[in-house]
C-alpha cells in the first residue's frame, strides 16, 4: 500500500513539474508548482517527517507561493505577448525525442550507481520539531543568526525603496 501511494504522488510530482515547465501563463505554472509541493509533503509524511511536510505546505506551498503570484500580478507577467506557432509535428517528435533522452540518460546514471537497498518507509527519525530545534539552535546556530540578519536586512532595503516612491 505505502509503494503505490508513494507511486501516485511522485506520479503527481512528475506530472505537475512537466506542467510547469510547459505552460506559457504565470499563474498556470505557479499552480503546477502548488501541485509538486503539495506531493512532496506528502512524500515526507511517507518518510516519517511529520514537521517538514508541515513546514513545506505552510511556508513553500503557503507564502512564498502568494508572494509569487503577487510578484506575477505586480509585473503583469500575465499578459500575452506575441508567440510564435509551433506545429503539433514538432511537438510530438519533441516529446518522444525527450523522453528517450530521459531514459538514456537515466539509465546510464543507474548503471554508474553502486547497488543498493531499497528505502524502507517510517525509517527515518529525524522531522520532528523537536529535532529540527535542537540542530537548529546548537549545530546550526551561526547560519540561522546570519540569515536572520539578513531577512531584516532585506526587510528595512524594501521599507526604504518603499517610502522612496510614496
Amino acid at each position: 500500500m505505502t509503494t503505490l501511494i508513494f507511486l501516485i504522488f511522485a506520479g503527481i510530482a512528475v506530472f505537475c513539474g512537466i506542467n510547469l515547465v510547459v505552460q506559457t501563463h504565470p499563474i498556470a505554472s505557479a499552480l503546477s508548482l502548488i501541485g509538486v509541493m503539495g506531493s512532496l509533503a506528502i512524500l515526507y509524511l511517507q518518510l516519517g517527517g511529520e514537521f517538514i511536510a508541515a513546514a513545506q505546505v505552510i511556508v513553500y506551498a503557503g507564502a512564498i507561493m502568494v508572494l509569487f503570484v503577487f510578484v506575477i500580478m505586480l509585473l503583469n507577467a500575465g499578459a500575452e505577448g506575441t508567440s510564435r506557432q509551433v506545429s503539433s509535428f514538432a511537438r510530438y517528435v519533441g516529446i518522444v525525442l525527450l523522453a528517450a533522452f530521459l531514459g538514456l540518460i537515466s539509465f546510464v546514471i543507474q548503471a554508474m550507481l553502486p547497488k543498493t537497498e531499497g528505502v524502507v518507509f517510517g525509517a527515518f527519525q529525524g522531522g520532528t520539531a523537536l529535532d529540527v530545534g535542537r540542530k537548529l539552535f546548537t549545530v546550526y546556530l551561526l547560519p540561522f543568526e546570519v540569515t536572520s540578519v539578513l531577512i531584516l536586512i532585506a526587510i528595512v532595503g524594501a521599507m526604504v525603496l518603499a517610502r522612496k516612491e510614496i
